[in-house]
């Protein structure tokens, strides 16, 4: 704010110098100042894009391409920030736009099939990777083919694209996750406790990866947490979790142990674990 004041009186400057003097170039000062205001806009189109809530970007770039609606970055930024607003739907429409810009790139056609995966159209998603030159060949690519594969169950390609996806990335674990579930899905469980051992390893916060290792121990009789870095929170949930697994593989009276144990774990109330228990000895 304190560098747009400066600026601003510095433009003040400027032009009362032009009234004094008429010999000052008044464009080539405009000129020199729409370059300051650039520097400017594009700073404050990194902030929208990394800092700022997701909607008040959106409202940001959707006032900015409507004004420049020629500028192919605000439409990405608009398309970005409505990633960042889980606002899918729209964020399709929105990378669709910026492909359809003539100075579109490959890249621009991936985060168009990454909107549309999320937006649960999975069959155009496939049509928009197709028609990507083979020659593209990057991380968010290879992970979203492997998603695709795995949408339509064909295994084989699912595990060529994952593995490709791993050799692209230096942050492998949101990879070895979304394998391990594939896995998980198949009901090939141990391959699957594996994926999300490394995931876990990779990165020990990412919950997910734990809970879904937990559910693989539990559809092969694993009824006991693995050594993991967790909260007494995530103790719990992880417990409530296993006792699920162990009451869907038909283990009720370990199941029930096992909620009982959330419940006496978890810090606070846990109405989940509790609702589950009450109901299988209400049964």
């Amino acid at each position: 704010m304190r560098h747009m004041t400066y600026l601003s009186l510095a433009a003040a400057g400027v032009l009362a110098l032009a009234g004094c003097e008429k010999e000052i170039d008044v464009a080539e000062m405009e000129r020199k100042f729409q370059g300051v205001n650039v520097i400017d806009e594009s700073n404050l189109n990194e902030v929208m894009l990394t800092a700022a809530d997701p909607n008040e970007a959106v409202s940001y770039f959707q006032r900015a391409s409507a004004q420049n609606p020629e500028r192919i970055d605000l439409l990405r930024g608009l398309a970005s920030s409505l990633i960042r607003a889980k606002r899918n739907s729209e964020a399709a429409i929105a990378w669709a736009r910026v492909v359809d810009h003539k100075d579109k790139t490959n890249q621009d056609a991936v985060n168009l099939a990454d909107a549309l995966i999320r937006a649960n159209d999975w069959e155009k998603a496939e049509k928009v990777l197709n028609a990507i030159p083979p020659t593209h060949e990057t991380f968010k690519r290879y992970r979203l083919e492997a998603m695709i594969a795995d949408s339509n169950k064909d295994w084989k390609k699912a595990d060529s694209f994952y593995e490709i996806a791993l050799g692209l990335t230096t942050k492998p674990a949101s990879v070895f996750n979304n394998w391990g579930y594939s896995k998980l899905t198949r009901g090939d469980y141990a391959d699957a406790e594996r994926l999300f051992s490394d995931a876990i390893r990779q990165d020990s916060s990412l919950f997910t990866a734990k809970n879904n290792l937990v559910l693989a121990r539990g559809a092969q009789g694993k009824y006991t947490l693995p050594p993991l870095p967790m909260t007494q929170i995530e103790r719990a949930e992880l417990l409530h979790s296993l006792g699920l697994a162990a009451i869907k593989r038909g283990d009720v009276e370990i199941g029930k142990g096992l909620l009982r144990d959330a419940i006496e774990t978890h810090p606070q109330h846990f109405e989940a674990a509790k609702t589950a228990l009450d109901a299988l000895e209400n049964a």
